[in-house]
């Protein structure tokens, strides 16, 4: 049984890229005794963990941290922040969110102007990111700045839901991952395993890049959340994958063309084990498999995905049943690529 409170308790902490010392802290309470634990100088936390045989491939795991969000780049002269995103937002799900700011989490409101006093060639219209502004309450600057200040990191504010099939929160993309990984070094493992925690991938993989040295694995599994695009008004053609049907598997994207005989190893071990898996239809996107799989002299790379509709909003959502077959499938697989199948 999948542990979802894991799961809610990381989704729940604040941590955009190069912010993401709640989320390492909380990570580091919960990997086991007895593994050997590192923090790299950007942050990423590097876990090796002791299976019952010595691996034929040495094999790194691996999901990220962070999460998108914002920062704040200056105060106005009427106490209005003004931002910027940290990773790929759209602005049109910005307007009129809650946020947090800074250390002391303080609370605001991204603001949008009321609909009835828009102008008829506003109306309607996607705000441009450099039109919207942070309301925290302030009367002035001075008082803005008492509380925070260029630099500080902007948070979304959303409750986290597992009611009925699906679960709904932010930073589903990537904490799923992190939780599959710390729920695979609670268990026993058959080949020595190293599991890496990263930082900064949604600001181009930089976490990653440095960890893959590091570790110099020869072959990598990623962890990742992935668009689903079954949504009405998207063509059966551009829905990529579907939430509930099972782990995600990519043969290529726009940072990695994926190791083909991984691929196909995916699909016949999900048979095998009972994991429901689809592949990814499209080749969009990216992951840390883009720095992984070229570091140092190649890394063969895998990517297991969970389908997350609303991917890079304030809030997500990705079935149970697909976390629980990506979990499944990444064990089983975890053991055949280091014992040297593929």
């Amino acid at each position: 049984m999948a542990d979802f409170a894991l799961l809610q308790r990381l989704c729940s902490l604040r941590g955009i890229s190069g912010r993401e010392d709640e989320v390492r802290k909380a990570i580091l309470q919960e990997i086991p005794s007895g593994c050997n634990v590192s923090v790299d100088p950007l942050g990423s936390v590097i876990v090796e963990k002791t299976g019952r045989n010595r691996p034929a491939r040495k094999l790194m795991i691996c999901a990220h941290m962070d999460e998108v969000g914002l920062i704040v780049t200056s105060v106005t002269e009427g106490g209005l922040l003004r931002f910027t995103t940290v990773g790929g937002i759209d602005e049109k799900v910005l307007a009129g969110i809650r946020v947090e700011i800074g250390d002391g989490a303080v609370p605001g409101v991204i603001a949008v102007k009321p609909i009835h006093l828009c102008e008829k060639d506003e109306a309607g219209k996607p705000v441009p990111l450099d039109s919207l502004l942070i309301d925290i309450g302030a009367a002035n600057r001075e008082e803005a700045e008492a509380v925070v200040r260029p630099g500080d990191a902007v948070t979304f504010v959303t409750r986290f839901d597992a009611e009925g099939t699906v679960l709904r929160g932010k930073a589903l993309d990537d904490r799923a991952g992190c939780a599959m990984m710390i729920e695979m070094l609670r268990s026993e493992l058959e080949y020595d395993t190293t599991f890496v925690f990263n930082v900064q991938e949604e600001i181009g993989l930089r976490g990653s890049r440095a960890s893959a040295f590091t570790v110099a694995p020869d072959a990598a599994i990623v962890l990742e959340s992935t668009t689903a695009g079954d949504l009405a008004g998207v063509p059966a053609e551009k829905r990529v994958c579907s939430v509930g049907g099972g782990a995600v598997v990519s043969f290529m994207d726009r940072a990695t063309i994926y190791d083909r005989e991984f691929y196909e190893l995916a699909f016949r071990t999900a048979e095998e084990c009972g994991a429901a898996v689809q592949p990814k239809l499209a080749v969009a996107g990216g992951n840390d498999a883009g720095a992984i799989h070229a570091s140092r002299g190649g890394v063969r790379t895998l990517a297991v995905s969970l389908p997350c509709r609303y991917l890079h909003a304030p809030a997500g959502m990705i079935a149970k049943a697909d976390y629980e077959s990506a979990l499944r499938l990444t064990m089983a697989l975890a053991e055949k690529i280091a014992g040297g199948a593929g």
